[in-house]
């Protein structure tokens, strides 16, 4: 019973900011400009790390029975080290998705004022499908042991597919997500301001806004198949793996924002995240061979992103001269 009232709590604050996101302090439907975008990407860190110091206290003294089910965390300084490393290996993660949603906004021709309120929309989906996928996973993991062999496979596919399977271009006319829409609703080849259903002659159709949020729905529960089972690596306690995931990705809009304006000065960041999902992977194979601690994987996780950032900062500015 008190589990789920830390659970119903912290699902009513996470709803009640996006809320006033939505509702309050982006009313009116703008272009977000590169200042307001790190303003929110500030605020989004900083809401993270200060729910980081409640779960320090949670834990440590079993506020509201939190650590009933979680054996693999023994204080609050466990929990605030695995909840940290969990959100960085989200965020992280998510710098993959950043880059396709750039490239739909860019081939649905979306203009920028309305591009945060698909990706409000776009994050309210993705916050249902995680949960549930949270859910199940964590189940699993704890049901069966041997589902970590299957993830950490799954996650080193994934690193060599994003490796050697290159950029493909999105065409909307092969796209699943795109096909099924058309099966059920005739879609409008213009925008409607800001809404994502139209009437032309009677007909009600979708417009480019809603194909695009379904699309970027779609896109992210792919995603979501390499994120989930790597913070799995981290720990399996399921209200730290959904709360880091839902930190991660309600600062996903905002870093989308700062990310779009300097895209092309991280063209190396790839293959830091091909790094990360090879040792995320390949730390779950060998799991119960060799044990690495969590402050020994957070570091490792820091310097795979710094190298990546780094170069891609240097070899893009030698590439412009």
């Amino acid at each position: 019973m008190m589990q789920l009232i830390v659970w119903g709590i912290f699902i009513l604050i996470i709803l009640g900011l996006l809320v006033l996101d939505l509702g309050v302090l982006n009313k009116n439907q703008h272009e977000v400009k590169t200042k307001e975008a790190l303003t929110w990407t500030a605020v989004w860190v900083s809401l993270a790390l200060l729910f980081n110091v409640v779960v320090y206290y949670a834990y440590q003294y079993n506020i509201m029975d939190v650590v009933t089910n979680s054996p693999d965390i023994k204080n609050g300084k466990d929990a605030v080290l695995k909840f940290f490393t969990g959100y960085l290996i989200e965020e992280s993660l998510s710098m993959d998705n950043v880059f396709v949603i750039a490239m739909l906004f860019s081939y649905f021709n979306i203009p920028a004022k309305y591009q945060h309120r698909v990706l409000f929309w776009g994050i309210m989906g993705a916050l249902v499908f995680r949960g549930l996928m949270i859910v199940l996973g964590t189940a699993l993991v704890h049901q069966f042991a041997w589902i970590m062999y299957i993830f950490g496979g799954l996650l080193v596919f994934s690193a060599l597919k994003m490796l050697f399977g290159g950029d493909s271009e999105f065409d909307a006319d092969k796209n699943f997500a795109v096909k099924a829409i058309r099966k059920f609703y005739p879609v409008s080849k213009e925008l409607d301001g800001g809404n994502f259903f139209t009437v032309k002659d009677g007909i009600k159709m979708a417009t480019p806004l809603f194909v695009i949020l379904i699309v970027i729905e779609t896109t992210d529960i792919i995603f979501a198949v390499d994120s989930i089972p790597a913070i799995f690596a981290v720990t399996t306690d399921p209200f730290i793996v959904f709360t880091s995931n839902v930190f991660a990705i309600l600062g996903l809009r905002s870093l989308y924002f700062v990310l779009a304006s300097f895209m092309n000065k991280f063209a190396y960041l790839k293959y830091s995240l091909v790094v990360l999902l090879l040792f995320i992977g390949i730390k779950m194979l060998i799991v119960d061979f060799v044990h690495l601690s969590i402050p020994l994987s957070l570091g490792i996780i820091v310097v795979i992103l710094g190298v990546g950032v780094i170069a891609s900062l240097i070899l893009t500015k030698e590439k412009s001269k």
